[in-house]
């Protein structure tokens, strides 16, 4: 992976294919290995850029307080270091949260926003399950291996993680070869519990589409709901049967969906 420096830190980056850029934001704990099921079948139509937040993967981990907006910013550093005035950006989960900052802080930035499994956050927002909070915080005696494997219970759905062992197996070693830090871990989860758009939602002023898992444990469906709804104009897309982790699950779907969608985006001149 290439290094771009954004202020104080460098962030691990990845370019694929020509087009229009096209941004990915990984969720909570994720690095840029998550776009698997995308990145090929993305980079056919479009630039298609995948890379670490900080704290993940091979980007700098510092231990001081994370936020969102410190997430989007460093997002829109990236983009400037490459030379690109605007982008579509997908986000997914706490990805979301960030893609949705970036709009609201960068405007002129993003074409248009695709928003995978995410929330506006806040009060009003529909909160995690018990089940899928209690696997990510109780995690007293568990191995490495052991907390990641306990983690993709609740964000695969049931029958993808029966039907599918070799690509849990084939995750978890990259969460293994690229450790998260639970310090750095930790950071990432008090910026996303202290999140809130919802107020500010209606000045998000290009096109979105909002899409779901039905079966999201981690950021139940009705969150997408909510989240169209106060965003004008927003598309919505709820795919029956799937997990937190539905754009792994129901790949070839998630794709066609996202790319119907920038497809019919106007080109900004």
């Amino acid at each position: 992976m290439a290094k771009a420096k954004v202020k104080d830190i460098e962030l691990c980056y990845e370019v694929h294919g020509q087009g229009e850029p096209l941004l990915l934001i990984a969720g909570l704990g994720y690095a840029s290995w998550s776009w698997f099921c995308q990145v090929e079948r993305l980079a056919k139509n479009y630039r298609t850029i995948v890379f670490d937040n900080r704290g993940v993967g091979e980007s700098d981990k510092p231990d001081v307080p994370y936020t969102i907006p410190m997430l989007a910013d460093d997002a829109a550093g990236l983009l400037a270091s490459l030379d690109i005035p605007a982008a579509h950006v997908l986000g997914v989960s706490m990805g979301g949260f960030v893609a949705q900052e970036l709009a609201l802080r960068h405007p002129g930035m993003v074409k248009s926003l695709v928003l995978g499994c995410t929330s506006f956050g806040g009060p009003n927002s529909i909160p995690i399950t018990e089940t899928a909070l209690n696997s990510m915080l109780n995690v007293q005696g568990l191995t490495p291996e052991g907390v990641i494997r306990q983690g993709f219970r609740v964000a695969l759905s049931e029958s993808f993680h029966a039907g599918n062992p070799e690509v849990i197996d084939l995750m978890v070693g990259w969460r293994l070869e690229k450790p998260t830090p639970r310090y750095a871990w930790e950071r990432q989860f008090v910026a996303a519990t202290t999140f809130n758009t919802e107020s500010r939602l209606s000045r998000i002023n290009v096109p979105v589409l909002v899409i779901t898992g039905a079966d999201d444990l981690v950021i139940p469906a009705r969150n997408s709901e909510l989240l169209a709804a106060g965003i004008p104009g927003a598309g919505l897309v709820n795919m029956p049967g799937g997990g937190h982790l539905f754009f792994i699950e129901q790949a070839g779907e998630f794709n066609r969906q996202v790319l119907e969608f920038l497809g019919s985006v106007p080109t900004r001149k």
